[in-house]
C-alpha cells in the first residue's frame, strides 16, 4: 500500500491510500477539495454549507480551521507510527495517529483531540479516520464506476453483503458543485452489529481497486460516504450528535481518544478485500492463542432448551464422553427459580437446588473426569424481571433520571465500582472456585441512544461500554487459561473491539436453520473463521443427508454440537464421529487460509434457491478443502470450480456420490437433492 498526506493551499491535510504498484496510474490532475483527514465539529460551530445541515457534520467550521502543525515518524519494532498534528488557532490540538505494523496489510488510525486552551469545549463530532480523493485513478467525476459496499444485518442474519452504485446512493456531485451529499449510516445502541456491521467498502470497478474500513467500537457508531466534487471520501468513529446523541466535554489539558479504525486498500476483490482487512483481528488473538487445534464444542442449550440440570448433562456426558469434544458448556438456566423460570431470573446468579441437588461441583468434577473442559454461560451486563437485581436501581442505567427498562431487561451501569464488586463475586469468584475453564458471556438487548451519568446520553453509553470491556479483560486476567466465547443473541457483537476480548464468538442464533451455511460464508468477511462458533444440532428425526448438511455448516468456523443427543443411533453417531474427524483433519485451513465465495447469489435466506460453494486455501496453498450446499433446486446442477492448481482429492464428506471428480485445477460436483451438503479436502 502506498500512503499519501496531500496538503491543500490552506493547509489542511488529507489522507489517500493506493495500491503501491498503481501508483503510475494515478491522475495527479484530478481536481477536489481535500477533506480533512481530522473531522471534527464543536458545539457553536457554523454548520457546513450546500444543503448538508441534518445530513451531516463534516467539513464544519472547526474542521476548515485546523491547520498542518508537524509530522512525526516513528520506527518500532514491527513497523511505524506516523503522528500528524493539526491544530487552529483557538488552542485545540488533534493528533491523527496511523500505526502500521508489517506483518498486516492494514493500517490502524485513531484521534487524540486536546483542548490547550484555558475554556471547556463541547465536541459534537469527532472521527476516527477520513479518506479522500476516491478514485484517483480516473478524472473528473468517474461516472458508473463507483460501488459501495455494506454489510447488512439482523438477529438470525447477519452479515448480508449490500452493493449499490454511487448513483443509486445520490453520490453524484450536483452541476454547480455547491451541494454536498452524505450517505451517513451506522448503529445506535449497545449492539454495534445491528441492522449494519462497523464496515464500509468502495470499488473502482474499472480499476479493480477497493477501499475498506471498519471501526471497533462497541457503542453506537456511523459512516459517511460524502461527496461534493470529483472526489469522493469515506468517514468513519463514534456516533455524532445528530445520529448518536454523543457529546464530550473536554475540559482545559483534557485529551479524549477515539475508537480505533482499521483501513486498507487492495487491487482486487472485495471479498480479498475484507480479508485483508480481518486479518488483523489476528494480532490481539496471535498474544493469547488459545490452542494449536481448533476445539469442538459440546453446548447443551439446544438439548435442554434452558433447563440443564445434573440428571440430564449426566446423561448427555454418557452420550459424548468417547467422542472427540474438548469443551462441554452448561447454557442458560443453571440459576432457574422452582417458581419464576429461568428466562427472567437473570442476574442474581444463584445456583439452582433443584436442578443441582448438590450444588455445581460433583457436575463440573463429572464433566472433567469425562475428559472434558467444563464451561458456562452468563449474562453479566444485564438483570431480568423476576431477579432482585432487577430492582437495584442506585446501579442500573437511567435515562433522564428514569431506569432504562427494555422488555423483561434492565442494564447494569457497569461504570459504577459496586456493580463490578458484586460481578467480580458473582462471576470471576464464581469461575475460579468451581474451576471453570469456559465462559459464555451473552447480551440480549439494547440500551438504545444512551443513559445518564456523562455529557451527553450517547458518552454515557461509550463509557458504559467501555467499563463493560474492561471488566471482560479483567476475567482474562483473573480467571487464567479461561476461554470466552463472546455472544449477543448471537451475532449482534462481532466488530473489532470486541473480538479483540474474545477466543470464539457466536456467528447466530440460527441454531439450526437452513439458512446456517449462508450466514457463515458471509462473516469470512467480518470476522476469522477460527473465531466464528457454528451449531450443529443433531435430532433423532434427522436423515444421514441433513446431519451431514448441519456437520458440514461448522466447516465454515469453530465446531458447537447440541441437540438429541442420547436418542441418536448408531449410525448417527458415526456420521458426527467422522464429521468431527474431517473437521480436525482442515482445522489449521480454518485457522491460517483465504476464502473464496461461488454460487448464483441468494435472495431469501429462509428459503434459499439454488446452491453455494466455499473454497479455503490454506497458506501455503499446499491444501484446500470446498463445502458445497444446495438449496432449493430446479433441476440437477453441475458446479464447476476453477482451483488455484492440479490437485487430488485427499478426503469427502458426504451422504452420497456427488460425482466430485478433478481434473487438474477443475473441481467438477454434481448437486440433485435439495438441501445437501458435500465437503471435500483437497491437496495440491
Amino acid at each position: 500500500m502506498l500512503l499519501q498526506y496531500i496538503q491543500s493551499d490552506n493547509q489542511t491535510v488529507g489522507m489517500v491510500l493506493l495500491p503501491l504498484h498503481r501508483k503510475e496510474q494515478q491522475k495527479t490532475t484530478k481536481e477536489y477539495e481535500v477533506d480533512s483527514l481530522i473531522q471534527l465539529k464543536l458545539e457553536g460551530d457554523d454548520f457546513p454549507f450546500g444543503f448538508a445541515n441534518g445530513h451531516t457534520l463534516l467539513n464544519s467550521q472547526t474542521t476548515y480551521g485546523m491547520k498542518y502543525q508537524e509530522q512525526r515518524v516513528i520506527k518500532t519494532e514491527t513497523g511505524l507510527n506516523i503522528i500528524t498534528v493539526i491544530a487552529n488557532d483557538k488552542k485545540l490540538r488533534a493528533e491523527h495517529i496511523l500505526i502500521y505494523d508489517k506483518d498486516y496489510p492494514v493500517i490502524e488510525v485513531k484521534v487524540k483531540l486536546c483542548n490547550e486552551g484555558s475554556e471547556t469545549v463541547s465536541v459534537e463530532m469527532l472521527s476516527s479516520f477520513s479518506l479522500c480523493g476516491i478514485t484517483p485513478f480516473l478524472e473528473g467525476e468517474a461516472p458508473e464506476t463507483m460501488l459501495i459496499h455494506r454489510m447488512r444485518s439482523k438477529w438470525s442474519a447477519e452479515g448480508r453483503m449490500e452493493t449499490r452504485t454511487a448513483e443509486e446512493l445520490l453520490l453524484e456531485p450536483s452541476w454547480s458543485r455547491y451541494a454536498a451529499y452524505s450517505e451517513k449510516f451506522g448503529q445506535v445502541g449497545s449492539m454495534p452489529v445491528r441492522k449494519y456491521f462497523p464496515f464500509a467498502a468502495v470499488e473502482d470497478k474499472e480499476n479493480k481497486v477497493v477501499w475498506a474500513a471498519s471501526l471497533g467500537c462497541a457503542s453506537s457508531w456511523q459512516m459517511e460516504i460524502y461527496r461534493r466534487d470529483n472526489g469522493l471520501s469515506l468517514t468513519g468513529g463514534l456516533a455524532d450528535y445528530d445520529f448518536g446523541h454523543w457529546r464530550k466535554f473536554l475540559k482545559p489539558e483534557e485529551l479524549f481518544e477515539t475508537p480505533s479504525a482499521y483501513l486498507t486498500v487492495f487491487n482486487g476483490s472485495v471479498d480479498e478485500t475484507c480479508q485483508r482487512l480481518v486479518s488483523r483481528q489476528k494480532k490481539p488473538l496471535g498474544l493469547n492463542r488459545k490452542w494449536d487445534r481448533l476445539p469442538v464444542i459440546f453446548n447443551e442449550f439446544c438439548t435442554t432448551w434452558g433447563k440443564p440440570s445434573h440428571e440430564n448433562i449426566s446423561k448427555i456426558l454418557h452420550c459424548i464422553k468417547s467422542c472427540d469434544i474438548d469443551y462441554f458448556v452448561i447454557d442458560a438456566g443453571w440459576y432457574a427459580d422452582v417458581e419464576k423460570g429461568w428466562e427472567k431470573n437473570v442476574g442474581d446468579w444463584i445456583i439452582s437446588r433443584e436442578l443441582f441437588p448438590e450444588g455445581i461441583e460433583p457436575l463440573v468434577s463429572e464433566i472433567k473426569k469425562a475428559g472434558i473442559k467444563p464451561g458456562i454461560w452468563f449474562e453479566l451486563e444485564v438483570c431480568a424481571r423476576d431477579s432482585k437485581a432487577f430492582f437495584m436501581e442506585d446501579h442500573l442505567l437511567k435515562r433522564h433520571g428514569k431506569t432504562i427498562t427494555v422488555g423483561d431487561r434492565r442494564f447494569w451501569d457497569m461504570r459504577d465500582p459496586w456493580t463490578t464488586g458484586y460481578l467480580t463475586k458473582k462471576v470471576i469468584v464464581f469461575l475460579n472456585h468451581y474451576g471453570f475453564e469456559y465462559l459464555k458471556v451473552d447480551y440480549n438487548d439494547s440500551i438504545g441512544v444512551g443513559c445518564d451519568g456523562a455529557e451527553s446520553l450517547g458518552e454515557g453509553l461509550r463509557q458504559n461500554i467501555v467499563a463493560a470491556q474492561k471488566f471482560y479483560q479483567e476475567i482474562k486476567d483473573k480467571v487464567p487459561g479461561i476461554a470466552i466465547e463472546v455472544c449477543s443473541s448471537g451475532g449482534h457483537r462481532l466488530e473489532p473491539s470486541m473480538m479483540a476480548l474474545a477466543d470464539l464468538a457466536s456467528f447466530s442464533d440460527a441454531h439450526e436453520e437452513k439458512e446456517i451455511p449462508i450466514i457463515a460464508a458471509n462473516l469470512h468477511r467480518a470476522i476469522l473463521p477460527e473465531q466464528s462458533q457454528i451449531w450443529a444440532v443433531a435430532r433423532s428425526k434427522d436423515s444421514k443427508q441433513r446431519l451431514i448438511y448441519s456437520m458440514a455448516n461448522t466447516f465454515l468456523g469453530v465446531m458447537c454440537l447440541s441437540g438429541d443427543i442420547y436418542d441418536l443411533d448408531g449410525e448417527q453417531w458415526d456420521i458426527i464421529n467422522e464429521g468431527i474427524s474431517f473437521y480436525r483433519g482442515i482445522s489449521g485451513i480454518i485457522q491460517d487460509g483465504f476464502t473464496e465465495i461461488y454460487g448464483p447469489g441468494i435472495t431469501s435466506y429462509r428459503f434459499p434457491k439454488g446452491w453455494q460453494a466455499v473454497v479455503r486455501y490454506s497458506g501455503d496453498k499446499k491444501e484446500a478443502f470446498v463445502i458445497v450446499h444446495s438449496f432449493r433446486l430446479e433441476k440437477t446442477t453441475e458446479i464447476v470450480l476453477n482451483l488455484k492448481g492440479s490437485c487430488q482429492i485427499h478426503r469427502v464428506y458426504e451422504a452420497f456420490s456427488h460425482g466430485i471428480k478433478v481434473e487438474k485445477n477443475q473441481l467438477t460436483i454434481t448437486m440433485s437433492n435439495e438441501y445437501d451438503a458435500a465437503a471435500i479436502h483437497l491437496i495440491f
